[in-house]
């Protein structure tokens, strides 16, 4: 494409060299450029791409987009801007002609629950008769197209060629994950949003926002700046969980047209009834023009919070209730959320990835809802993460669980004995026994925890010690199949650990009889 058409309506400083040539590609990694490409330069989190100019120049960029000064060589086309990052996603939209004004595009924004509710759109969607695909923590997907999710949220320019991807192989709906921290750093103003869902929100990320005023406000930012710049005309254009508090504010501080969602408080979409077991979820839903009956297989109380956000936000997009209500039941588990791992005849044993005091508390007011004896969880937090929300959880954890196994979870640069320290200084000193490892038998006098800082170690010995009637849950990585220890990425995945112990189990008492 020639570099004017590019930088079409992009404000630029200067620019030195041939506006006319011809750019054969994008690229903002220096280890990506290829002959005539266009290079931009981010000042970056970690790295200063502007550190990498002489390295694509050696790949064969012609093109050099920097904030920096820099003198180009001989041939060498400099374009200065003042925002290399927040213009990344303008050149993506140019480059790859505009392609969220060509589908349905859903944003997903939250807290807890992005991941489940866009599981469910997408399911919804497909009974519709659409094409849809999903940007998410989970992968990118669409069609038969299956790609890893480095972010929860692609970068700037990788959303505009994905979702060109997308567009190409007919697909109509994308339903995307769009985490604090994209919004926050613009990957997503460059694309025509249809539809805003804000699931609720509570501490996270802190380490990047510094307080909860700040990530509110990065999300705040969506529905007040971004969403409103579409050029797509819905009737509805935000979907906001009326029973978080944080939800109410959105929409007394946001005055675009929106459905509330809930279960307590005056809303548009409504549950008047429901039912909770550990196979099903059932519930009547109520809204202004009718009500609707729903079943599906996702459990819990919190995942009736996402059943309500998907059925509002599909409603809005036009959706009739009958695909709803199809797409709600055809949908029969989500990687990693409250994922059941045992089989018939075996302790109750789920995966989840609740990573946040808030999402632990909600898995665990369920589970407990659901059994007669003890729930057993094993549960630790991510390294160079908020430390804010370690004793928390650690508090958490034990206080709503019987035993309670901390260990290690993504330690990446950091201790992990210094992780569960900061843990475990949540736990209350009253009424809570620590164990030791070598204590941790079937029935113990009381409530109470110990530290088993190998993870496979602790999820073997929780499973062990589980007895009929017992759940347990390893909390924490969910669908992740990796541990990041320093700087190695380990092949983990706690649902296969779960299902080769209890495999080990059954055989073991299987030869005993």
């Amino acid at each position: 494409m020639q570099l004017s058409n590019i930088l079409r309506n992009i404000e630029i400083g200067q620019l030195h060299g041939n506006a006319d040539g011809q750019v054969s590609s994008i690229c903002y990694d220096s280890r990506k450029c290829e002959e005539n490409c266009l290079f931009v330069a981010i000042p970056g989190l970690k790295v200063d791409g502007h550190n990498y100019i002489n390295e694509a120049l050696k790949r064969g960029a012609r093109f050099i987009m920097h904030e920096r000064d820099f003198t180009p060589p001989d041939g060498i086309t400099s374009i200065q801007v003042g925002d290399s990052r927040r213009i990344l996603g303008a050149l993506g939209k140019n480059f790859f002609g505009h392609p969220s004004a060509r589908l349905c595009l859903i944003a997903v924004t939250g807290t807890n629950g992005k991941t489940t509710v866009t599981y469910i759109m997408e399911s919804i969607i497909k009974a519709a008769g659409f094409n849809p695909g999903v940007l998410g923590t989970v992968n990118y997907r669409y069609g038969g197209t299956v790609m890893p999710a480095p972010n929860t949220t692609p970068e700037s320019f990788d959303m505009q060629r994905i979702l060109r991807q997308m567009v190409d192989a007919g697909v109509s709906h994308v339903i995307a994950e769009v985490s604090s921290h994209a919004v926050d750093l613009q990957r997503v103003d460059d694309c025509d949003f249809d539809l805003g869902i804000f699931t609720n929100l509570s501490q996270d990320h802190l380490d990047y926002h510094g307080n909860m005023e700040r990530y509110f406000s990065a999300k705040k930012r969506f529905f007040a700046d971004v969403l409103p710049l579409s050029k797509k005309d819905r009737p509805i254009r935000m979907i906001v969980n009326g029973d978080d508090p944080w939800g109410r504010r959105l929409l007394s501080e946001v005055p675009l047209p929106a459905w509330s969602f809930g279960m307590e408080t005056p809303v548009d979409i409504r549950v008047e009834s429901f039912s909770l077991t550990p196979q099903k979820t059932e519930a009547m839903v109520c809204r202004h023009d009718g009500s609707s009956r729903i079943s599906s297989s996702l459990i819990g109380r919190h995942n009736l919070y996402n059943i309500l956000a998907a059925m509002a936000g599909a409603l809005a997009l036009g959706i009739t209730e009958k695909d709803v209500i199809t797409g709600i039941d055809n949908l029969h588990n989500v990687p990693g959320r409250l994922e059941r791992v045992n089989l018939p005849g075996e302790p109750d044993v789920f995966v989840d990835y609740a990573h946040t005091e808030d999402a632990l508390e909600k898995v665990l007011q369920n589970l407990s809802s659901f059994q007669g004896n003890r729930i057993i969880t094993v549960i630790g937090c991510g390294g160079d993460r908020d430390r804010g929300k370690r004793p928390l959880m650690g508090r958490a954890a034990v206080t709503m669980s019987d035993l309670t196994f901390l260990t290690s979870d993504n330690p990446r640069s950091e201790n992990p004995l210094d992780i569960l320290r900061e843990i475990e200084a949540g736990i209350p000193k009253e009424g809570i026994r620590k164990y030791t490892a070598e204590e941790v038998q079937n029935r113990l006098p009381e409530k109470g925890y110990t530290v088993i800082p190998d993870r496979r170690t602790a999820i073997e010995k929780a499973i062990a010690i589980a007895g009929k009637g017992d759940i347990v849950l390893i909390a924490g990585k969910g669908h992740e199949d990796y541990q990041l220890v320093g700087a190695e990425r380990l092949f983990f995945d706690d649902r296969l650990v779960a299902r080769e112990t209890l495999t080990r189990i059954r055989d073991k008492k299987g030869n005993q009889s």
